[in-house]
């Protein structure tokens, strides 16, 4: 009675295992999150080996298109407002959650729909997933791929264009340059 068993099970193993893991990725996450810069640098590296990746094996053509075309649905909700003002318009929704169009109202800052972390989170590990699924030969459907090259131009241009005119529209603009800096001698 004395030498207690242990009551761990091969499935309990597998959990703190994979808990661990989890902590120790979200821990490298938190510590990359005030270095915007480098982790796009490192994930615009990714996509070139990706792309390298494709143009070297002359193939996976339907991965490429995929990933391109989940990128473009990251970007286009990065740059939209959480609340859309032409929701709250047509639905009648003034609980004061749309964005101000008037000089004389309130400011109220762009909120995204998608922040840039995730957008980059997503968007990297949707690179790396792509980039393994280059090494398997049974994501290498064939398909011709200038008919995708072109799809895929005619639906960005459409879609950006159908962003830009909500975005004129309804005047915001997704990005910020900074905080504004006065000229000491003009008095500001």
């Amino acid at each position: 009675m004395d030498a207690s068993e242990p009551d761990s099970t091969p499935f309990a193993a597998v959990s703190a295992q994979t808990s661990r893991l989890g902590r120790l990725y979200q821990s490298y996450l938190d510590k990359s999150t005030p270095y915007t810069a480098y982790r796009w640098i490192g994930t615009a590296v990714l996509l070139a080996l990706f792309f390298l990746r494709i143009v070297i094996a002359q193939g996976w053509y339907i991965v490429c298109y995929s990933l391109g075309i989940y990128l473009l649905n990251l970007f286009l909700a990065f740059l939209q407002p959480k609340i859309d003002p032409s929701l709250t318009q047509d639905e009648g929704l003034e609980d004061g959650e749309s964005l101000p169009t008037k000089k004389d109202e309130e400011f109220r800052p762009f909120i995204r729909r998608l922040p840039e972390f995730k957008f980059w989170h997503s968007g990297t590990r949707a690179i790396a997933i792509s980039f393994v699924c280059t090494w398997f030969g049974i994501f290498n459907v064939p398909v011709f791929w200038p008919v995708l090259v072109v799809y895929f131009c005619i639906l960005f241009g459409l879609t950006m264009r159908r962003q830009i005119q909500h975005m004129i529209k309804y005047r915001y603009v997704p990005f910020s340059f900074g905080k504004a800096r006065y000229n000491s001698r003009s008095g500001h």
